[in-house]
């Protein structure tokens, strides 16, 4: 097995950012990453929706660094650009997902593989090759290329993008991005155009090809919210399935922030859950307003979310 991944990485354009980047010979671009397997954590996690986790929970890639730097993000620890990341052997990645497949375990998620897609690729062709038959769950910020959603096609599975801003003054105030509503749209109508609004499930109850759309609900910002749901009932169709997040938490990068410092009030969230019933929307999850306590993950841990 290649210790490193060759192809678009010479003049890489993996997601929109177009940086043209020589990745293979250590000219690197916005993410600052390589063409190797740059991974922060391979771990079983039991917080995703149920229809992604179910009871055994899914074997999640989590790749260091990201196409976009959100100052509120809850994977802050690798996530920034600036820090330190480890390279992994592609061996060493199919051993440890494999070991989770062995323990009952049927889905693989890749998190935040946008900066990722040729290693995303040869991962999913490696575990193949080894006779590894899970579930493939793309886990975005929707900040992806239509061009490389089409070449997913056949290889991924489930599509689980997140949907953050139906605001582009806000993206980039947020996030450090030009024109995410326009990208992530066209990102999530050629989801959608393969996928459709029906999960097909497996006898457990867990979602076997599909797409869910979640949304991260942002203290002091309903309207964005509203709007991200509108545009999703009027790009796609109301009837697709959305998460509906208020696991929104502060991180100290944000602290003393006007807005992002606080958690997200009941109000808050009961406003965004009238709209979404509004639009017509009934397919899809709902979180208690309590439930930032419960999705913390530590990235210095061997387990993040233990």
């Amino acid at each position: 097995m290649a210790d490193s991944v060759r192809p678009g990485m010479v003049m890489c354009t993996s997601c929109p950012r177009n940086c043209a980047s020589e990745r293979t010979g250590g000219r690197l671009g916005f993410c600052r990453t390589g063409s190797g397997f740059e991974i922060a954590s391979i771990c079983v996690h039991r917080g995703e929706e149920p229809v992604i986790s179910g009871s055994a929970g899914i074997c999640n890639i989590f790749f260091s660094h990201c196409n976009l730097q959100c100052v509120y993000c809850q994977n802050y620890q690798i996530s920034r650009n600036n820090t330190p990341s480890k390279c992994m052997e592609l061996g060493e990645v199919v051993s440890a997902v494999a070991r989770i497949l062995g323990e009952g375990v049927g889905r693989v998620g890749f998190v935040s593989p946008s900066h990722m897609i040729d290693q995303m690729k040869t991962i999913i062709a490696a575990l193949r090759g080894a006779g590894c038959r899970a579930t493939i769950v793309m886990n975005t910020n929707a900040y992806d290329r239509r061009e490389v959603i089409e070449s997913l096609a056949g290889l991924v599975d489930v599509y689980l993008p997140d949907f953050k801003y139906a605001d582009r003054a806000l993206a980039l105030e947020y996030s450090g991005v030009e024109g995410y509503p326009e990208v992530a749209i066209a990102a999530l109508r050629e989801m959608y155009r393969q996928k459709g609004s029906n999960l097909v499930l497996n006898d457990d109850g867990t979602a076997a090809s599909g797409l869910v759309i979640r949304h991260l609900i942002l203290p002091g910002h309903v309207e964005n919210s509203k709007a991200c749901l509108r545009a999703i009932a009027e790009e796609l169709s109301p009837s697709v399935h959305v998460s509906l997040m208020s696991q929104y938490y502060p991180t100290p990068a944000v602290a003393g922030h006007p807005c992002l410092s606080r958690r997200l009030t009941g109000e808050e969230y009961e406003e965004v859950l009238e709209e979404f019933e509004r639009l017509g929307f009934y397919r899809g999850w709902l979180q208690e307003p309590e439930s930032s306590d419960s999705y913390r993950p530590d990235f210095t841990k061997g387990h993040p979310f233990e």
